[in-house]
Formats: structure tokens, sequence, C-alpha cells
């Protein structure tokens, strides 16, 4: 059990290492979130909406690290995608915000800090020798956050229809077909097209996004990203139906 987990002594300076990160961090956040929500004239929600979104993603990565993370310190790749994180809370707080121009181009500079340092947080792992199943989900679920997000925020901007919402879907479509499909939970290589796909899709909702490019410009990058994307995901599961071997029961 995860509880028992945290309370066992090796697990001790791994978790009080990762909640004091935590905490630097989610001080940084009520800063920028601060001075967004004056300098943007936004709701007084906004600071709160930030921090519950990073809460959330906080209390998971402390309730996973002790059983998945091999390592005695959380490590700077991990810290760095905590950040990450943040710059996601960020953005998230901002739906259900006045969709304002100024709004709008702050959004896109949060969003392309995000996805500066993506990568950023793999490189350090390898260059540490500090790679782990966690650090790669880890990262995973930080960049299905990120296009989910974007996604939503494009639609309010009146950037796109709801049909821009499937790019943030696609990964817990996936998550859902698996239990269908139990084959498909196998590990898919990582490939360059892949990860190409996948720079390809935050660019085009990120440009899709800016007060610049309106529609249906807007609408026409979004849909190239989300056609790139879907194409991406059918050729993952059209490789794991053709592996031998039988279903998971």
């Amino acid at each position: 059990m995860l509880t028992t987990a945290i309370v066992r002594p090796e697990h001790r300076e791994l978790l009080r290492g990762a909640l004091l990160g935590i905490l630097a961090v989610a001080l940084s956040l009520v800063s920028a979130a601060t001075l967004g929500a004056t300098r943007l004239q936004l709701s007084g929600a906004y600071l709160p909406k930030a921090l519950l979104a990073f809460a959330a993603g906080a209390a998971v990565v402390l309730l996973t690290l002790p059983g998945s993370h091999p390592f005695a310190r959380m490590g700077a790749a991990n810290q760095v995608t905590l950040a990450r994180g943040a710059l996601v809370a960020l953005l998230a707080a901002l739906l259900g915000e006045r969709a304002a121009p100024a709004t709008a181009s702050v959004a896109v500079v949060v969003a392309c800090g995000a996805m500066a340092l993506d990568g950023v947080d793999g490189w350090l792992a390898r260059r540490s020798g500090t790679t782990s199943g966690f650090g790669a989900r880890f990262d995973m679920e930080t960049d299905a956050a990120f296009v989910a997000v974007l996604s939503l925020l494009v639609w309010q901007f009146g950037k796109a229809g709801p049909w821009v919402l499937l790019s943030g879907l696609m990964r817990y479509l996936f998550a859902g077909l698996v239990v269908l499909i139990p084959r498909l939970e196998r590990p898919v290589p990582s490939t360059t097209r892949g990860k190409s796909i996948a720079v390809l899709q935050m660019i085009a909702l990120i440009v899709a996004l800016a007060p610049l490019c309106s529609p249906p410009a807007s609408s026409s990058i979004a849909a190239l990203g989300l056609l790139g994307l879907l194409a991406s995901f059918a050729l993952d599961v059209a490789w794991l139906l053709r592996q031998p071997g039988r279903d998971v029961p």
C-alpha cells in the first residue's frame, strides 16, 4: 500500500526533499499568479484555482513517488517537470476567466515556457544517470495535462470549435481503450515520429491561441495538429495489435 510505503524510513528522505521542492515551486506559483491576476485583472478565484490544480498534481507525485522512484532523492530532472506542472496549473487557472487578448498573450508566453522546459527534464535525467519509470510517467502525464489545458483554452478563446478538445482527450481515450483491449497496455517504443508529432501538436495549439491568429486560420492550424495526433495514435495502436501474444485476461 502507498500509505505504508510513505512512512517507511528509507522513503523519509525522498519525501522530505520532494516536499521541500514542491513548496519552493508553490511559492513561485503564488507570486506569478498574484502578479498575473493583478496585471490582467483576473477574478479573485484565479490564485485559488492555480493552487488547487498544482496541489492536485503534487499530491499524486507524493503518493506515487516512494513506490516507483528508485533513487534517494527526487532529482533535478523531476524538479524541472514539477516546474512545468506549475506552469500548466497557471494556464489551467485561466479556464473560466475572461478571454481578453492580453490574457491570451500571457497564456502563449507561459505555454512557450512550459514547452521549452519539455525535454530539459529528460536530458537532465540522462546526464545524471537518474532515468526512471517514475520520471518518464511524470513527464508523460504532465505533457498530457498541458495539451488538455491548451485545447480547452483554444476553445474558450473562440479559436476553434469544441472538436479541438479531442486533442486533449486523446491520451485519456487511449487509456480507456486499454481497459477494453488489455494488450494495448504494452509499452510503445519511443520514436522520432511520435516525439515530433507531440511537439507539433503543442506548437499548433499555442499558435492557434495567439492573439494574432484568428479563425479560420486558428481552426485550420489546430485541425492539422489534431490530424497528426490522430494518425500517430492510430499507428501506435496498429503496431501494438500486430505484436504476437494473447490479450492479458
